[in-house]
């Protein structure tokens, strides 16, 4: 039984420490509706998104207001676009993201997520054709995100691909210029993509998956900091085991609101993803956790370790929570949206060769990171490979979210505002990496993969 002082811890919880259901994703199959004419693809799209999601918006507030859960964003995610638009006969797939992005509008959702493709292994017209339209989807719609899939523990790294989508960035960058390149904070580049993710910008949905589903993401980096806040000075046993039982907590109150949305919009439900995702809030910071532990500042020497304890005990309390945890689950470390992060990026404490260790052990990877608009496309392919090669050898998923921002340097600042929060431009390596890149062809498989 729940008693008082649960509820009131909860409440508490919610109140002052951010916690909170970060989003209520529906995912929705798009296979049936391949068309060979274009217009037709994209009339079904729309029908059938605004169809099952009619009631996904109104169902949430209904929730938040009964259960005074706060509930961030609700989104959608579909069939990677790519392997719907290729039955068609165009060239050019942006009307499928206008497609989405009017959906969008009609249901009332955040973001819709899908303009995807999946070439860890080689590219097909279809897959190249949505690429190839990436920066001007981004950059004429409003709220539809795109991932890529580049590389994969089975199948080694499309580094075609990577190639390609270094100079794709570029391009986003300097068609949302004027809102200093935010087409590419609605893009990300993967390595062991999964089907059933709720965040956004890489949200899609799988081929295996059901034809609509329900899929949650929590939060909780308040929560989990004040919670360490009571055990100061204890060894890391102790952290480990207040983390785990903190996720614990936060992951039952995901899946009691995943399964009342499943419930009343009549969807099965799929995940709970109990990521720890941060906010621009004061509070509300992945770092300062890190921080709490015992480091003066995120980014010094003893990050990657501290990283590594909370991000398997998130995992560990998450899974004895409930029996359907997927998506990321872990701790993301996003720079424009936690303010710790912020801090120590600027302070010159946190760089990208440090984030890049901390994502050997963390969910995800290199996150909303901004660099100089001068950077080349051929340093931001390398970036993408030296990522994906993470998550290759590593069995695990890796991304790269980054952002080259139009006519700033080291020392600027990028503001997208709300939960994209602000991003303080990076220094990048000088030395070229072009003629690495212009190789192309596939990084092959480790031989690890072979497990059949």
């Amino acid at each position: 039984m729940i008693n008082r002082g649960e509820i009131l811890e909860t409440i508490e919880m919610i109140d002052q420490q951010h916690l909170d259901v970060r989003t209520v994703t529906m995912g929705i199959s798009l296979l049936d509706c391949c068309d060979s004419d274009p217009k037709a693809a994209c009339r079904k799209i729309y029908d059938k998104i605004t169809r099952r999601a009619e009631r996904l918006v109104r169902t949430g507030e209904d929730i938040e207001a009964e259960f005074g859960i706060p509930i961030v964003n609700k989104r959608i995610s579909v069939t990677p676009i790519a392997l719907v638009a290729g039955a068609s006969g165009c060239d050019d797939y942006v009307c499928f993201a206008e497609a989405l992005d009017s959906a969008r509008r009609e249901t009332g959702v955040n973001f819709v997520g899908g303009f995807s493709a999946l070439v860890q292994k080689g590219m097909t017209p279809a897959d190249e054709k949505l690429i190839r339209s990436i920066p001007r989807a981004l950059a004429e719609t409003e709220l539809v995100c795109s991932s890529v899939n580049v590389g994969s523990t089975k199948a080694g790294i499309n580094m075609d691909a990577v190639a390609l989508m270094g100079r794709v960035i570029k391009e986003t960058a300097g068609l949302t210029a004027a809102q200093g390149g935010f087409g590419c904070a609605k893009l990300v580049v993967f390595c062991n993509a999964v089907e059933d993710n709720p965040f956004m910008a890489g949200a899609f949905h799988g081929v295996s998956e059901p034809d609509t589903v329900i899929n949650v993401g929590v939060s909780g980096p308040g929560v989990v900091h004040n919670a360490l806040k009571a055990v100061r000075g204890a060894d890391f046993g102790v952290v480990a085991e207040t983390v785990k039982k903190t996720a614990f907590r936060v992951t039952r109150m995901g899946q009691l609101v995943a399964q009342e949305a499943s419930r009343r919009l009549g969807v099965p439900f799929g995940i709970v993803d109990l990521s720890l995702a941060p906010t621009p809030a004061i509070g509300d910071s992945v770092a300062r956790i890190l921080e709490e532990m015992g480091l003066e500042t995120c980014g010094t020497h003893g990050t990657t370790a501290a990283l590594a304890l909370l991000n398997d005990a998130v995992k560990k309390g998450g899974v004895m929570a409930s029996s359907s945890v997927g998506g990321l689950s872990g701790a993301f470390i996003p720079v424009s949206e936690d303010e710790g992060m912020i801090a120590a990026a600027q302070s010159g404490t946190l760089t990208i060769d440090k984030l890049e260790a901390m994502t050997c052990v963390c969910s995800v990877g290199l996150d909303m990171i901004a660099v100089p608009g001068s950077t080349s496309a051929e340093t931001l392919s390398a970036i993408i490979a030296d990522e994906a090669a993470i998550g290759m050898i590593n069995q695990k998923t890796t991304a790269v979210r980054i952002i080259p921002a139009p006519g700033m340097d080291v020392g600027g600042t990028v503001e997208f505002g709300g939960l994209l929060g602000s991003a303080p431009v990076m220094p990048v390596h000088t030395g070229s990496s072009a003629e690495f890149i212009r190789r192309g062809g596939r990084i092959p498989a480790p031989i690890h993969s072979l497990k059949n």
